[in-house]
């Protein structure tokens, strides 16, 4: 009887080695390898969509993997949730590898690009949260639990933009999304940008997770104007300041992706911004779910955009969210 015992155990080990190296290859992909130019170029397909010298380096899928997607947005799944069944980490690696040749999770190495993915999905969290002061698992573990505006008071259509975004009657352009776009500028201009008719069928946004973690990833990788940097330049250190940026006290970090996206909303207020403490709680948390800890989010200065003065302000501002 022992004997059979051993054997059934045996077996059993055995095929959870299998399983577990199965699914190890699975998550690893070997990239396909050209030279150009004497450039050494890379394509890990669905991983990394492209070839570039990015998709040759660690790209996000080796070490960003379901698990730690699962961690972080825990609940997005529960009954309470608005979005139950919608966000997955197949959609946010798709929608990544269209942008990783470009640099996304892709740049400075494996511990930038987590710190990346950390603080693009800590500015997506923080946008798409219902968590609140006693929620069950703490009010940073409800990330993506939205992936519409519930109850928008308007329809968000700016009539001076008519000639080069012109509304669709009957359609609504209010907050959906990863890191939520409002107006039907911001509509008309990310759908032109990635082919897709946002400005007729803004819905596309609630009826796809791959799209909408992608306009997401677009919007941090893209200059809100001409001759200012994206996010994605301000975090990885693309960007350097100029003399008029260091007297406004941006600097390159986290802080300014904050200053890139949303300007006065959440910049220069001071350093008790209840939207921007939000926002930097959600990467400083996210920071240490991955494993790499929020002593890395760097000093104050950096962490957060209170003591900035605005890229754009509010007046002249097209960033995607309402105000």
């Amino acid at each position: 009887m022992e004997t059979k015992w051993l054997l059934l155990l045996t077996m059993a080990i055995l095929s959870l080695l299998v399983f577990v190296q199965g699914d190890e290859e699975m998550s690893s992909v070997k990239p396909i390898v050209k030279i150009v130019k004497g450039k050494k170029l890379c394509d890990k397909g669905w991983e990394c969509k492209g070839f570039s010298e990015y998709c040759c380096n660690q790209t996000v899928s080796d070490y960003f993997q379901t698990y730690q997607f699962e961690n972080l947005f825990s609940k997005r799944n529960t009954p309470v949730a608005h979005a139950v069944g919608f966000w997955d980490y197949h959609s946010f690696i798709t929608a990544a590898a269209l942008h990783q040749p470009k640099g996304f999770g892709t740049t400075g190495g494996k511990l930038m690009g987590q710190k990346e993915v950390a603080a693009f999905l800590g500015h997506v969290g923080s946008k798409t949260s219902c968590g609140y002061g006693v929620a069950t698992g703490g009010p940073l573990a409800w990330g993506l639990c939205y992936n519409k505006e519930m109850s928008p008071s308007q329809t968000y259509c700016d009539e001076s933009f008519k000639f080069t975004y012109p509304c669709t009657p009957g359609v609504s352009y209010h907050g959906r999304g990863a890191l939520p776009l409002y107006w039907n500028y911001n509509y008309g201009e990310t759908g032109e940008a990635l082919k897709v008719d946002l400005l007729n069928h803004p819905e596309y946004l609630e009826d796809n997770a791959t799209l909408a973690f992608q306009t997401a990833i677009w919007r941090w990788m893209t200059p809100v104007k001409k001759h200012q940097p994206s996010a994605h330049d301000v975090f990885v250190g693309k960007w350097k300041p100029t003399k008029n940026d260091t007297v406004a006290k941006r600097v390159p970090g986290f802080g300014t992706t904050m200053n890139v996206l949303y300007g006065d909303q959440v910049c220069g207020n001071g350093d008790d911004h209840e939207s921007m403490n939000n926002i930097m709680s959600h990467y400083l948390y996210y920071l240490d779910l991955m494993g790499v800890g929020r002593e890395e989010a760097g000093p104050n200065e950096v962490l957060g955009c209170g003591q900035q003065k605005v890229f754009n302000p509010s007046s002249s501002s097209s960033s995607s969210s309402s105000s």
